[in-house]
């Protein structure tokens, strides 16, 4: 059982909960681990949805001071491999084959922003907190940069990148890094709103739309045009698609939905 993440399941829903509160969910390598393992089990399971969220005060405030300590006794070689395996975890929760949806309160810094960047949903408490705080501490968010350029866009990271500024849930909202603000006692129904959408999705529809979402991201569409026409014909011919389809045309409830 993982020592620092708390993992339970009701039907197809999956939750993990940062399980560190006397740090503030911070990073070390443990917890890099932990998520690495348990992203690498999704596909044999039969969640659908997966909700991350933090235990205690804070969802989670970037690096462990301890974990920092050791790092700065380490090589060049040690750091970075040290990194990839942290790039390897956010590469595992963003390629995740159901939604994550990102439950976010009190602090998101530093590799917490970057969690935020990796969910394909974000709700947030009103009053939580976001940061790539790394220039602070004279190094960058080099790891968790593809994603949160990607969600954020060039011109806010140029920004929010070089003067390390905490910002709030609502400029996080403006710049597409979260989806829905609210008081946080207000949170799980706002989850829970996503949800019970999300499982009206087909599980292979939404696996599909994930995989040509990062397929397409930045291309012209001339040079996606076949490659987006073979994966929706694919589509329309499996028997999810075609479950689906005749379900509509009959008006009755779609085979995925309970």
């Amino acid at each position: 059982m993982p020592a620092h993440l708390q993992i339970s399941s009701d039907g197809p829903v999956t939750r993990v909960v940062l399980n560190r509160p006397d740090v503030r969910n911070a990073f070390n390598e443990d917890v890099i681990a932990e998520l690495s393992g348990w992203a690498a089990q999704v596909p044999s399971t039969d969640a659908r949805v997966a909700i991350l969220s933090g235990a205690g005060k804070a969802f989670c405030a970037g690096a462990d001071l301890a974990w920092m300590s050791k790092m700065v006794g380490y090589s060049r070689e040690d750091n970075e491999r040290d990194a990839l395996a942290m790039s390897a975890m956010f590469n595992a929760l963003d390629t995740l084959p159901i939604p994550l949806i990102g439950r976010i309160h009190g602090a998101a810094l530093g590799g917490g922003t970057g969690l935020a960047a990796i969910c394909d949903i974000v709700v947030a408490a009103d009053d939580a907190l976001f940061g790539f705080t790394e220039a602070k501490l004279g190094i960058l968010p080099a790891v968790i940069s593809p994603f949160a350029v990607r969600k954020i866009g060039i011109s806010a990271a140029r920004e929010l990148f070089l003067t390390a500024a905490r910002f709030s849930a609502q400029r996080a909202r403006e710049l597409g890094l979260v989806h829905a603000v609210g008081p946080e006692a207000a949170l799980d129904e706002l989850v829970n709103g996503y949800v019970r959408e999300l499982l009206t999705s087909a599980p292979g529809g939404i696996a599909g739309a994930k995989a040509m979402i990062a397929a397409v991201a930045g291309r012209p569409p001339a040079e996606v045009a076949q490659m987006t026409a073979e994966t929706i014909a694919r589509h329309r011919v499996s028997d999810e698609g075609q479950g689906g389809m005749r379900a509509f045309l009959e008006k009755r409830r779609a085979p995925w939905v309970r």
